[in-house]
């Protein structure tokens, strides 16, 4: 007899069994049902008629079970579970057995007590870039490794990214106050896990132990839930120079950003014979350690790696002897740095096949905009594309933002939310030449509203998917991964993102509503939709701001970074408490113009005018008045609902707080940059004033901030536990905070100024060049000379 199910709504079912010789996602999904029906489980030799038994269909039942229905050579998965409380769940791939049960227990498909087969959407649904997992936050306060993957499994997600590195930061031989080596943080290569003859000692063994244990436990992990396991690599890697002086034919391209580094850094030319053989042992050695590794993703030509002789090396096209002849032209360097780039991923797939023999090996192809057309024609055969659009070509990426057409360059953004036309045609021919390419969409804020997490935008996320699927698209990637899942409990993208896997004909109204109701009740749901829907407008009407929108919010220290009309009046000493986490060198002008970064121009007058104009009428009204709704449902709704609009509360704030930073830096470039250029003392005064409302507002601001800081229990942002980095604020946050309100008060009564110099700076070894602009002598309010 079924008993009365531990989870309202969930079958009533006595008994679960599973397979004797079972794989670890069948014992998962097995157990994962009886507790939410109150059943008993065990395993069995084979299928038992009067239990509900949980398989995969080429498992250890597969000789004694024939299912009622023909399922076809498509990922698929059979639900059905009689009232009587027998039954069977059924999947054809490790991935959808435990989001089926899942969706038993939560959300059953219509038909499944005569039996129901789904067939998810997208065959590969993977995130790239895991932000919290494996790449620059895995130091994340309050994290959950087990629930976010639990998560990803439930939301229909098949892969699991595992290549983070155990310690906090990575092993790279570097010089005092250089941030090059924290490149090396995220999207670890193959040194930093194996070693082979020609690497052997080179990191201690103690490190690459740490490393592998850990890799080796996220895939233990992705198995435990169904997730097969893949890296993503920066690769070709560069290798210390202690290494190259006792190689030194073995020298490859220099790959190092020399604003950012201060120490050149080189890879190996691959071409070379024992470069070739060196790469193959260590596939092989990474496949002996976890042999069911599905994929590998190769990014390049940045972060510490790249491949010779390619244009978009950032000192330009160079490498070693064994792959460019003399007296080449452009257009036949091109070629061949292309065709040794193929034949590097064709190491990668045929020597990780002699293991697995579906791996797969994927290709992030914006870089190489002179050489893209000839690697597309070396793809396929399990060489793939992968990329936010089809239509990309190099780093300039299609799509304009969806309010402010004049802002080009959103593709893979959250605010890319649909697919030209044309896109189609791309596929259709990309699938003639055997390639079937992984395109992303973004599954949450990482690189998009760093370091916030938790923030909705449902319906863009689900217009997105559905677009995917209009398309035809069979590959997909969620970049940047859940965050932190278990401290984000009421956020609504891992529902939608669910739905769009296994019931993409649900309407996202329909979707809401039952999400929200299943967190406050169907008393409060219509409110908690409508906040969503409030906040969502409101985020697409923030403009992107380039390189603030991603990590570089965090990287030009944002936040605890004092805005005053002269950074470079505030004292060395007194700039170090966020400098020393700040991604510049002294000779960056990023220290001191938050319009620059190295040799870019992030932000102009005209556009930092704009920008924050924009801000100021569209988007920070909508935020607030988002804020309002919320409250407004805050004051009517009591426990347990009020817990879920706190939390929703807390996260709009923050974003508030995000918007407002972001606008008063467009500001500041607006203004100091107008002063500076200003012809007349009237314009300049104009500028002046404007600026000083600007710093009343960040003033503010930060103030608001530390109060949210202070006094929320909402895990609003990504905090280390462990510390600052480049990439992630620490606990100390507050004081943070505290010192940047202090400067500020002290400094931002100084005249604007940028000192257009600072470029030529070597921390006072040279003299100043000739002709150096005079700071302004400053004029009154108790100014310090």
């Amino acid at each position: 007899m079924a008993k009365t199910p531990a989870v309202e709504g969930a079958p009533n079912v006595a008994r679960v069994t599973f397979p004797t010789d079972c794989a670890p996602v069948e014992k998962t999904a097995a157990h994962e049902l009886a507790s939410v029906c109150g059943a008993m489980v065990s395993a069995s030799e084979t299928p038992d008629a009067a239990s509900v038994g949980v398989s995969l269909a080429s498992g250890g039942w597969s000789a004694h079970r024939e299912l009622p229905v023909d399922a076809g050579g498509v990922p698929w998965f059979w639900i059905r579970v009689t009232v009587d409380g027998i039954g069977e769940v059924v999947a054809s791939e490790p991935a959808y057995l435990f989001a089926a049960v899942r969706l038993l227990a939560t959300r059953p498909p219509a038909g499944w007590r005569e039996g129901v087969l789904v067939r998810p959407t997208f065959a590969l649904n993977r995130v790239l870039w895991d932000g919290i997992l494996t790449q620059y936050w895995r130091t994340a306060r309050n994290f959950d490794a087990e629930h976010y993957v639990r998560t990803m499994a439930e939301s229909g997600f098949t892969h699991l990214e595992i290549n983070g590195l155990q310690a906090a930061m990575a092993m790279e031989d570097s010089v005092p106050t250089e941030f090059y080596a924290q490149f090396y943080n995220y999207c670890a290569g193959f040194n930093h896990f194996v070693e082979t003859p020609l690497t052997k000692g080179l990191w201690p063994s103690q490190y690459l132990s740490a490393n592998l244990q850990h890799l080796k436990r996220l895939a233990a992990l992705g198995r435990k839930y169904g997730l097969k396991p893949g890296v993503v690599m920066f690769e070709p890697r560069t290798l210390p120079e202690r290494f190259f002086a006792k190689y030194p034919t073995l020298r490859g391209a220099r790959v190092d950003h020399p604003f950012r580094s201060r120490l050149p850094r080189y890879t190996l030319a691959q071409d070379h014979p024992v470069t070739r053989r060196h790469y193959r042992e260590c596939v092989r050695a990474l496949m002996k350690e976890v042999p069911d590794l599905d994929y590998i993703s190769i990014w390049s030509n940045d972060s510490g790696a790249g491949f010779e002789h390619t244009a978009s090396l950032y000192v330009g096209r160079n490498g070693g002897p064994y792959m460019i002849r003399e007296w080449r032209n452009h257009q036949k360097i091109a070629e061949a740095a292309a065709a040794s780039i193929v034949r590097y991923l064709e190491l990668l797939r045929d020597t990780a096949r002699e293991t697995n023999p579906d791996f797969n090996v994927f290709f992030r192809i914006e870089p190489y905009k002179v050489e893209h057309d000839a690697i597309l024609a070396g793809l396929g055969r399990g060489l793939e594309l992968e990329a936010p659009s089809l239509l990309v070509h190099g780093y300039d990426l299609p799509y304009s933002h969806p309010r402010y057409p004049d802002q080009k360059g959103v593709a893979g953004t959250m605010l890319h939310d649909a697919f030209d036309p044309a896109e189609k045609k791309k596929l259709e021919e990309l699938r003639g030449r055997g390639i079937e390419p992984a395109m992303h969409y973004t599954a949450s804020g990482c690189w998009n509203h760093e370091p916030l997490i938790g923030i909705p935008y449902p319906r863009s996320l689900y217009r997105k998917l559905q677009s995917l699927r209009d398309l035809g698209a069979k590959r997909v990637s969620g970049f940047g991964g859940l965050l932190n899942t278990s401290r984000a409990r009421w956020w609504p993208n891992p529902a939608v993102i669910r739905a769009a896997q296994f019931a993409p004909e649900t309407s996202i109204d329909e979707l809401l509503r039952e999400t929200a109701a299943g967190w406050v009740g169907a008393e409060h749901a219509a409110d908690l939709v409508d906040a969503w829907d409030a906040l969502e407008e409101a985020i697409l009407w923030q403009p992107m701001v380039p390189l603030f929108c991603a990590f570089g919010f965090v990287w030009q220290r944002t936040w605890d970074r004092p805005m005053v009309p002269d950074i470079e009046a505030v004292p060395e000493a007194d700039r170090d408490y966020y400098e020393r986490f700040m991604c510049v060198q002294p000779n960056n002008p990023g220290r001191v113009d938050y319009g620059r970064d190295v040799l870019f121009d992030l932000i102009t007058q005209q556009s930092g005018t704009k920008m924050a104009a924009d801000f100021d009428r569209e988007c920070l009204p909508r935020v607030r008045s988002a804020l309002e709704r919320i409250d407004a449902a805050l004051a009517n709704a009591a426990n347990p609902a009020r817990a879920v609009f706190v939390d929703l509360r807390d996260r709009a704030q923050a974003y508030l707080h995000w918007c407002t930073a972001l606008r008063n830096v467009c500001g500041w470039v607006s203004d100091v940059y107008g002063y500076i250029e200003a012809k007349d003392d009237a314009t300049r005064a104009e500028h002046e004033a404007r600026l000083q409302r600007t710093l009343d507002l960040e003033t503010e601001n930060t103030r608001g901030l530390l109060r949210l800081w202070e006094t929320s229990t909402t895990e609003f942002m990504v905090v280390s536990a462990v510390a600052e980095n480049g990439f992630i604020y620490g606990e100390n946050f507050g004081e943070l905070l505290q010192r940047k309100l202090e400067l500020m008060a002290e400094y931002r009564h100084r005249k604007p100024w940028i000192d257009r110099n600072l470029i030529w700076r070597v921390e006072g070894l040279v003299d100043w060049p000739e002709g150096r602009p005079q700071r302004p002598v400053p004029q009154g309010n108790g100014e310090k000379p």
